[in-house]
């Protein structure tokens, strides 16, 4: 499956974005879903992940309550909503994927995931 995250942009501290990753060549509906991010010079991070299903969501204790990930099977289209966004919040973002079975777990290891989108860049100014 190929990934295409798109979304990413400019925005003031408070703001909100929307991050979209569709797919192609495989429906979505295979695989548990992950969003992770990268600042300059770091590693990449997880930031939030969906089952398969839809029904179980984990986040990273830093954009809980905050970030909202979600998917739409009649688009075949995994989201990431961002509210009350921070400057720390800059980064690259990426959408990842990884078949399974289950139509209840969450991955959260960034090792888990088997396709990963090209990434949006997210910028926060203050």
């Amino acid at each position: 499956v190929q990934l295409q995250a798109s979304g990413g942009g400019l925005v003031q501290a408070g703001g909100s974005l929307r991050l979209s990753c569709a797919a192609s060549g495989r429906t979505l509906s295979d695989y548990a879903m992950g969003w992770f991010r990268q600042a300059p010079g770091k590693v990449r991070e997880f930031v939030a992940a969906i089952s398969r299903s839809g029904v179980n969501t984990y986040y990273a204790d830093s954009v809980k309550g905050r970030f909202t990930i979600s998917r739409d099977s009649a688009k075949d289209t995994v989201y990431l909503q961002m509210n009350s966004l921070k400057p720390e919040d800059t980064a690259v973002y990426y959408c990842a994927a990884t078949r399974t079975y289950s139509d209840y777990g969450v991955r959260v290891p960034r090792s888990d995931y088997d396709y990963w989108g090209q990434g949006t860049q997210v910028t926060v100014s203050s």
